[in-house]
């Protein structure tokens, strides 16, 4: 799960993480209350969204102007005009895709006279199963361009769970960052409450992008983006509560009701398979005869049939899709309920685009005649390069079977 800025510096400051002041703001009118809060004579009016590239993104309507969604602001009538500009404008980063986000709140934060910029991230490793940081002197730009332009400015270390944070890992980050005397000692501090954060709160991913060193010497978190892990949200009421579901796909959320495994992609073919690695194949083979998957959902080894009814109406409710592969290899899940599962979705949503079904393993010819015996138009495949090929013509030829 993630969240937003100001809502990642909430959490980081109670670690006592170097943060500025700031407040978030859902109208113009609270822009302006904020600003006077902080008092100046500088501000940050921060696009909160769920990507990254705000400052170099542009947004969509003119009567937003011509800067970015991250801008600077000199008195408090120019946070309220920015603010009256930016909110329920549709930001364009390099993240968001052509589409764009709206923008339905800010962060109006204290400025900072910015003497250098550093990067800095935790993560988990999944090779060594630790927390690991990462570093570098290139802050304040994208750390993929860091790593392909120049990987040995990207220092990297992981934290044994035996031990926890030690002293020595702060010196490394320090040494990595090229500090030394009190500000060698802050990122030590910092690197120290960062792991604690990461830890406490069941993080998968903690980035500092920029981390500044101010003119008068000290560190501050200038951005924050954070990541959860969902499977440990139980644990973390608070941060649950934290949640924007106007950030996620509708789609996404609902699939999410049921406990599958759904993520919306920007193909015409929809996809509804059992396992993650037969629904990767199955995208693939959708890609290799020339039409692109419209989503990832794998359902599951236990699904009911209710649950396969909820797959099915998500899929019929992408305007995108032209045309829909179910792909079930029956183990764990048998074959008649994913048939009676398809067969009570179709009779409540209807078909409007072809439908390939290829079944497979328990209960086979049990699921094959529940859906001969229904009526429905649907196209039967007998293994998966057949049923790839069927939607794949059907699609090109507008629905055609």
């Amino acid at each position: 799960m993630n969240i937003h800025e100001y809502q990642a510096k909430a959490v980081l400051r109670a670690f006592a993480a170097p943060l500025a002041n700031g407040f978030p703001a859902f109208t113009p009118e609270e822009a302006e209350e904020a600003a006077r809060k902080l008092g100046g004579p500088l501000w940050v009016v921060k696009s909160q969204i769920h990507a990254g590239g705000r400052g170099k993104g542009r947004f969509k309507e003119a009567s937003a102007g011509e800067k970015g969604g991250v801008r600077l602001a000199k008195s408090v009538e120019e946070v309220k005009a920015f603010a009256r500009q930016m909110l329920a404008a549709t930001l364009v980063t390099v993240q968001t895709g052509p589409h764009g986000k709206q923008v339905n709140r800010l962060y109006i934060e204290d400025g900072a006279n910015i003497d250098k910029e550093f990067y800095l991230s935790a993560l988990v490793d999944r090779e060594t199963s630790r927390v690991a940081f990462v570093l570098s002197t290139e802050g304040g730009v994208n750390i993929e361009d860091v790593a392909h332009k120049t990987p040995e400015k990207i220092h990297t270390f992981s934290i044994d769970p035996a031990t926890g944070i030690m002293p020595h890992h702060g010196r490394t980050a320090a040494r990595a960052l090229g500090l030394a005397g009190d500000q060698a000692k802050q990122v030590e501090s910092l690197v120290t409450k960062l792991y604690a954060a990461f830890v406490a709160k069941d993080m998968s991913m903690l980035e500092i992008n920029p981390l500044i060193v101010m003119t008068n010497g000290q560190l501050r978190v200038l951005d924050a983006k954070v990541s959860f892990d969902d499977n440990a949200l139980y644990r973390h009421p608070d941060i649950a509560a934290l949640r924007d579901e106007t950030e996620e796909d509708a789609k996404e959320i609902e699939a999410s009701k049921y406990d599958l495994n759904y993520i919306t992609l920007d193909g015409t073919i929809g996809c509804m398979v059992n396992g993650a690695g037969l629904a990767m194949a199955t995208m693939d083979i959708i890609k290799l005869y020339g039409e692109s998957p419209a989503n990832f959902l794998d359902v599951g080894g236990g699904a009911s049939k209710e649950k396969v009814t909820a797959a099915f109406k998500i899929i019929t409710a992408d305007p995108n899709v032209k045309g829909i592969l179910i792909n079930i290899f029956g183990g764990i899940m048998r074959c008649d309920v994913i048939a009676e599962g398809v067969i009570a979705a179709v009779k409540e949503v209807g078909l409007k685009v072809p439908l390939v079904v290829r079944l497979e393993g328990t209960n086979v010819d049990l699921g094959k005649a529940i859906i001969r015996d229904s009526g429905l138009n649907v196209i039967p495949a007998d293994d998966l390069d057949d049923a790839a090929q069927k939607i794949v013509t059907a699609v090109k030829k507008g629905g055609a079977a």
